[in-house]
């Protein structure tokens, strides 16, 4: 079945009906609306929403990025939309892969491989290619073999003879031994999760090179079952010394199966499904440089969970949990990451400020900070908001900022010294 690409960004529209695509809207086939529409119900209540129906036309896409592959052949790849009315797919692309490499915590030799900035494909081919590359350095380095104990009835010794089963063998068999023993073998649920992996890959790769290279790696790992138990597997995955050069290949292989935590769609067609909520990669990554670079003393705290709004019967309610909590012996400030786009110059729409994000930020202080002290919510950097925001104030002691997050140069741009304990930002050491 021909694979047919389309890319869109975050709130696009998809639409069975003629239009002129581009990325905030696209035209899509029957059988991928339905389909679609289908998978959206397949969520319940308590699912991600993902999509939205217009006037039964129109599909109007959530804030989940990635990409979505229908049993149809409709692959449907959805971008970061960070640039504005900008139609740069590569550098959305290439932010979006960036997000996907900090959220799995890869080193930055593998973060700062050259075909992360290169790769021009859409984003399956680009995580099925650093699966690819991992397994290919695994491979080189060697799999680790495991002993499996063997059971079974022969008609010659071998390893140790099961005297138990040897004694109740029935007349007209008792020429026949039942045996234990061992083999030295690959078949190990690290060894098996890869083969199942890499059999997707084979399956799903539409790129020349990766559907060569995948075919070449399964060659090397045929006698290898695949996993039967993905699950149980993965938590049977060594992480000993013996294992270490094991650990690169792990985050791909997640993702593959269908196994990360961001994911909020796996395993639904034959092809490679992702979907990430874009407010947890952009606060997974915030989170990441700033730990990077905190003072000596200080320490930083992601989805603190210490704190209530009120107490009822003696218990704590409505639990408060801000996305990033830094704190040191003396002092805490409270930060929040919203995945929005707003605009410095419109003071008269209160620069797109959400109230409801304000009511939060004032509970956060009340309770973490017992009302004294300094909070943060930080934005995208984007053209319309690249200088914070004037300082507002609940009250002469409690205070929040309004800055921007440089994703390009991995720098939080605080106003004047920054009132956090973080060293001074150098975009070459964040970048790395």
């Amino acid at each position: 079945m021909a694979q047919v690409w389309i890319t869109v960004r975050e709130h696009a529209r998809l639409t069975t009906a003629e239009t002129e695509d581009n990325l905030d809207r696209a035209r899509i086939s029957p059988s991928a609306f339905d389909w679609l529409c289908k998978l959206q119900a397949s969520q319940g209540k308590q699912g991600a929403r993902l999509i939205e129906v217009e006037n039964r036309r129109w599909l109007r896409l959530d804030n989940h990025v990635g990409v979505i592959q229908t049993p149809c052949g409709t692959g449907i790849e959805i971008l970061p939309k960070h640039h504005g009315q900008e139609n740069d797919v590569e550098m959305s692309r290439k932010l979006l892969c960036k997000l996907i490499a900090s959220a799995l915590d890869l080193p930055s030799r593998e973060t700062n491989a050259a075909d992360l900035q290169l790769f021009k494909s859409p984003l399956a081919e680009w995580v099925m290619r650093q699966f690819l590359l991992a397994l290919d350095h695994l491979l080189k380095r060697g799999l680790r073999f495991d002993y499996l104990r063997v059971e079974e009835e022969k008609s010659f010794l071998r390893g140790q003879l099961d005297m138990a089963k040897q004694m109740r063998q029935p007349p007209g068999r008792q020429h026949l031994f039942h045996l234990r023993h061992d083999l030295f073998l690959p078949d190990r649920p690290e060894n098996r999760l890869l083969r199942l992996a890499l059999n997707k890959v084979c399956q799903a790769a539409q790129e020349a090179n990766n559907w060569r290279l995948a075919h070449e790696l399964a060659g090397f790992i045929h006698e290898i079952p695949p996993s039967r138990d993905v699950r149980q597997d993965f938590a049977s995955w060594r992480t000993d010394r013996l294992m270490a050069h094991y650990q690169a290949v792990r985050p791909w292989c997640e993702l593959i199966l269908g196994q990360q935590m961001p994911l909020a769609v796996k395993g639904a067609t034959q092809g490679v499904s992702l979907l990430f909520p874009m407010e947890k990669l952009f606060e997974q990554h915030v989170a990441k440089v700033l730990r990077r670079q905190l003072l000596n003393g200080a320490h930083l705290r992601t989805q603190a969970a210490s704190r209530y709004l009120c107490q009822h019967n003696g218990q704590g309610i409505f639990q408060l949990r801000p996305d990033l909590l830094i704190e040191t012996a003396q002092k805490s400030w409270v930060l929040d990451t919203k995945w929005k786009r707003i605009n410095d110059a419109d003071r008269d729409k209160k620069y797109g400020l959400s109230q409801s994000d304000f009511y939060q930020m004032l509970a956060y202080g009340q309770q973490y900070l017992d009302g004294q002290g300094d909070m943060v919510l930080i934005y995208p950097r984007s053209t319309e908001f690249a200088n914070p925001l004037p300082l507002f104030k609940y009250s002469d002691e409690l205070r929040l900022h309004v800055w921007p997050f440089d994703l390009e140069n991995d720098e939080l741009m605080a106003s004047g010294d920054t009132i956090l304990p973080l060293k001074k930002s150098d975009p070459k050491q964040a970048a790395a």
